[in-house]
């Protein structure tokens, strides 16, 4: 970055220079008819312009590395956020990440390149002083004092750009999420028939975000050209003044033409400088909302706690508790409820105990061994079938095969001629819904570990798969003297019917425990599984 800012301050120093070696050659060698000094001043002005290019060329290549850089780590730190196993409370939709990761990642990097320049510009605001301190005290104290008066007479648009700029990120990020969302439920949307209110929503949205970014770039062209006004009326100024001084004799022609020239190129430096205020209000804004990002409280305790081995497994609102070996059935009456007892056992709720130690005292690295949670919705990642399924450390091809075989998946290889080979695309869009869920099963038993809490992972199979699911989860989870437990948050009979135990829960919390065919007699269990 020093160098960037030094090769910067020696380009605009010799832009400066460049008006006043004119005036020098018209002085020393026009008007005295000089050839051997006309001479060496064009060499000099030969070497004044190379280094002027060299310096700016050089500059703006590491000012831009250093900009890449930066914006790059600003990236990288996000993306660390997103996906720490903590969590984030209230976490922003996947296109409102994606906003904060672009569009504001680049307002702060664009406004540290533009810090550089007007650092630039102000050495060369200051040379310019000097040489017409030295021509004229008058015009030199009026550039000194004249410049920043106009500037921070401009300032005040700067608040009004950074409120502009907030709404406009946040307008950009909510019409981000939606498309996303909207892509992501295409097939709910066109199933419901819903593509015309879709389409409305997001045009909607978008029409706000087009209206905050219109309204950001008038306060922001205004900016500019005010700063344009201002500066180019305040040099006029210091022109007609020079103009004058030229007209009483009191400067030489040269002198005049240093005092033109400075004033036509300061008007660049002067925009530059008026310019760095609104894209430091625009930067600091998008730099709050990464900052507020950044500093999100996370959704999911940890502690320090460690725990090994076949664990007795217990939760206390609703009561349910398992010792080792055990495939328990949890029948929730409200399908509500029952996410919520997932997202308590995926986030780490105190008051679920693994071995007698609640969740939130132990480390993500110790839950991650212990318990692995299959949500009713399942995520899959682009790559291939083996990638999606197998765990990071990967696995045995027996051990790969068994799950496939438990899951059912084995449907899913065989569709491809490529076998396990066969793409995966985004969130797996080119796979159904049972499809998807076969694979996530599959992911989830080759993981294997102590607990394993499904949640409905049959709702979208045919009733003959689900058949072979549930024999295939019982044989592989549960052989005689495995200590591998298995909770069943479901309402399937199918399921129900392999379990050991299922225990049923109300508003009010457990009101019976049995097997399934105990229960069925029961009026509320008949309701919610035999309906």
């Amino acid at each position: 970055m020093s160098g960037f800012l030094f090769l910067l301050s020696l380009w605009q120093v010799c832009e400066t220079l460049v008006p006043v070696a004119i005036g020098l050659v018209i002085d020393k060698a026009v008007a005295t008819s000089d050839l051997d000094a006309l001479l060496w001043s064009g060499v000099g002005i030969c070497v004044l312009f190379l280094v002027l290019s060299c310096s700016y060329r050089f500059g703006a290549r590491l000012g831009f590395a250093a900009v890449q850089w930066e914006t790059h780590r600003l990236r990288l730190e996000i993306t660390a956020r997103s996906l720490d196993p903590g969590g984030v409370v209230d976490a922003a939709r996947t296109g409102e990440t994606l906003s904060l990761a672009t569009s504001d990642t680049d307002n702060v990097g664009f406004a540290l390149r533009s810090l550089g320049y007007s650092l630039s510009a102000v050495a060369s605001l200051a040379i310019s002083a000097v040489v017409l301190l030295r021509i004229d005290i008058a015009l030199g104290l009026t550039v000194l004092f004249g410049v920043p008066l106009v500037l921070v007479a401009l300032q005040a648009l700067t608040p009004v750009i950074a409120r502009r700029t907030t709404r406009q990120e946040q307008a950009v990020a909510a019409a981000s999420g939606v498309a996303t969302d909207l892509v992501r439920g295409i097939r709910v949307v066109q199933g419901l028939s819903a593509e015309d209110e879709a389409s409305t929503r997001y045009r909607r949205t978008s029409r706000h975000a087009w209206v905050a970014g219109v309204r950001n770039a008038e306060a922001f062209g205004a900016m500019v050209a005010v700063t344009s006004l201002a500066g180019g009326l305040f040099l006029a100024l210091v022109a007609l003044l020079a103009g004058n001084l030229a007209l009483e004799g009191r400067i030489t022609i040269g002198e005049l033409v240093v005092v033109v020239g400075l004033s036509t190129y300061l008007t660049g430096p002067i925009q530059v400088i008026g310019a760095i205020s609104a894209q430091v209000a625009q930067a600091l804004a998008s730099a709050q909302r990464i900052v507020d990002h950044l500093q999100s409280e996370r959704r999911v305790a940890t502690g320090e706690a460690q725990a090994h081995g076949a664990l007795t497994w217990r939760c206390t609102t609703p009561e349910l508790q398992s010792e080792p070996g055990e495939l328990l059935g949890i029948v929730v009456a409200d399908a509500g409820r029952a996410d919520a007892l997932i997202a308590r056992l995926a986030e780490g709720d105190p008051d679920i105990l693994a071995g007698g130690v609640p969740l939130d005292r132990l480390s993500h690295e110790a839950r991650r061994d212990l318990l692995v949670v299959n949500p009713h919705r399942v995520d899959l990642f682009e790559g291939t079938l083996a990638e999606a399924i197998s765990p990071p450390g990967g696995s045995s091809a027996e051990a790969l095969s068994a799950a496939l075989e438990a899951s059912a998946a084995t449907d899913v290889v065989a569709l491809s001629p490529d076998g396990l080979a066969q793409r995966v695309h985004p969130d797996g869009a080119t796979h159904s819904g049972g499809q998807r869920q076969r694979i996530g099963l599959a992911r989830a038993l080759l993981a294997d570990p102590p607990l394993l809490v499904l949640h409905e992972p049959t709702s979208a199979v045919d009733a003959v798969t689900e058949h072979r699911i549930a024999e295939g989860l019982r044989a592989h989870r549960h052989a005689r003297g495995s200590d591998r437990t298995t909770w069943l948050v479901t309402t399937s009979p199918a399921l129900l019917a392999v379990a050991d135990r299922v225990v049923l829960v109300d508003a009010e919390g457990t009101v019976a425990t049995g097997t399934h065919h105990e229960l069925a007699e029961h009026p509320t269990y008949r309701e919610a599984v035999l309906r």
